[in-house]
């Protein structure tokens, strides 16, 4: 049997074993142990993957950087800092049609600048925003719906798990990651505005609207909500754009501030900060076990040479590059209905990367796209982690209406991706601006 042979059968054998049920670490820790003795035929060698890797991936320097924001994420989500989110966003957007719809995804969006998950996103959100669409007469597919949508941008608006795992794959630049997904999760929170606004002006009956009136002085009163998320925010970036902070030490600083943010709003308690700390140890081993299980994998397929092989059968294809491009988001797309986005990230990247820089892409804007894309793993089925995380939190509200209201917001989603494919420079212009071309 081919190395080639020995890959392809690797990687069928690792889609039965997730179809079983196997956690996505251990699956592509373990095709890639017995495919690297297969393919090598030197057990000692495959051991020796085995010991190694998970030791060079707990101490990686470049890895830290991933606990650090998820501790971050967790002490701003303890802190309160929604409430203020959502009131600003319901003050200054209120009156459009489906208003608080609108101020559900603008504040999704500014939670996402200190959170980096798209689950808690939804989670800290839909607590807020769905009982008081409910209470004011809002549909339900459309209350749940928009706040499971506005929490994907959690993994898009910096910073972002999936990005800094893509980053450290990918050997990019994180802070060109961070920089790159600014623009387009904008471009998508006003989409998914967008969405909410042309749904309600066609059937009114989803959102009935209101006759309260709104001063200024409310909504300029409503800004002092943001103090926090505005300071968190720009320490934090605003340290590693300008270059005064490192990636880890932006990381390092914002958990802390994070943490000083919840003593000073006196949402600091013992059984609070444990609570935090139980929860990013959880998430953190979680993504730890899916990066050790990636790169185990990565040296099986390395050994057979396929990523290489398949960059080079598809450079020689008579196509269109875009035609590539798009065949590799359809594949992210039917992929993210039956896996989350990071074990997308860490099986795929090191065989597609190679094409498609191949191809003259840019390694960042590819990263961003795949973000844009594995939104929708996010929230279609049978995955759809952030519209679980909803029906969840809205236990008299059916999973099937959770995910009715969801589907609305696809199509936004594809014109984000289909906007940056033609016009790369909404991902790249803010990374060139802030670290040169």
């Amino acid at each position: 049997m081919s190395l080639i042979s020995i890959a392809v059968l690797g990687i069928v054998i690792m889609l039965v074993l997730l179809f079983l049920g196997m956690h996505i670490g251990l699956s592509m820790m373990l095709v890639g142990f017995f495919g690297y003795w297969i393919a090598t035929g030197n057990l000692s060698a495959a051991l020796g993957v085995i010991r190694q890797v998970p030791a060079t991936t707990a101490s990686s320097y470049s890895l830290c950087v991933i606990p650090l924001f998820i501790l971050m994420g967790n002490a701003a989500f303890a802190g309160g800092m929604s409430d203020g989110l959502f009131d600003a966003g319901d003050k200054w957007l209120g009156k459009l049609p489906g208003g608080l719809g609108c101020a559900t995804i603008a504040a999704c969006a500014g939670f996402g600048a200190i959170c980096g998950s798209a689950p808690a996103t939804a989670a800290t959100m839909g607590v807020v925003a769905v009982p008081k669409m409910r209470s004011l007469g809002y549909d339900d597919s459309l209350a749940t719906g928009a706040v499971a949508a506005g929490g994907t941008l959690g993994i898009l608006i910096p910073p972002s798990t999936p990005m800094i795992v893509y980053g450290i794959m990918a050997e990019a630049s994180i802070g060109r990651l961070f920089a790159g997904g600014i623009m387009p999760g904008i471009l998508l929170a006003l989409l998914f505005i967008a969405t909410i606004v042309f749904k309600v002006l066609r059937n009114p009956e989803l959102a009935p609207r209101t006759d309260r009136k709104i001063t200024w002085k409310e909504r300029f009163s409503s800004l002092k909500g943001l103090i926090w998320v505005v300071i968190l925010f720009a320490i934090v970036l605003g340290g590693m754009f300008t270059g005064f902070f490192s990636v880890n030490e932006s990381a390092a600083i914002g958990a802390l501030c994070a943490i000083l943010i919840m003593i000073v709003r006196r949402r600091f308690t013992w059984k609070s900060f444990m609570q935090v700390l139980t929860t990013s140890i959880k998430s953190a081993c979680m993504v730890y076990l899916v990066i050790m299980g990636a790169d185990v994998l990565g040296k099986f397929l390395a050994v057979t040479n396929l990523p290489a092989t398949l960059a080079g059968f598809v450079e020689g294809l008579q196509i269109s590059r875009y035609l590539i491009v798009i065949i590799i988001i359809l594949i992210y797309a039917i992929m993210g209905c039956f896996m989350d986005a990071l074990p997308m990230i860490t099986l795929t990247a090191p065989i597609f990367l190679p094409v498609v820089t191949g191809l003259g892409f840019d390694a960042v804007w590819f990263g961003v796209l795949c973000v844009i894309v594995m939104e929708l793993g996010f929230i279609t089925p049978p995955v759809g982690m952030c519209s679980y995380v909803i029906s969840g939190v809205c236990k008299d509200v059916p999973l099937q209406r959770v995910f009715k209201g969801v589907l609305q917001f696809i199509p936004a989603i594809l014109i984000c991706a289909v906007l940056i494919t033609i016009f790369p420079n909404i991902v790249l212009w803010l990374p060139n601006l802030l670290y040169g071309a």
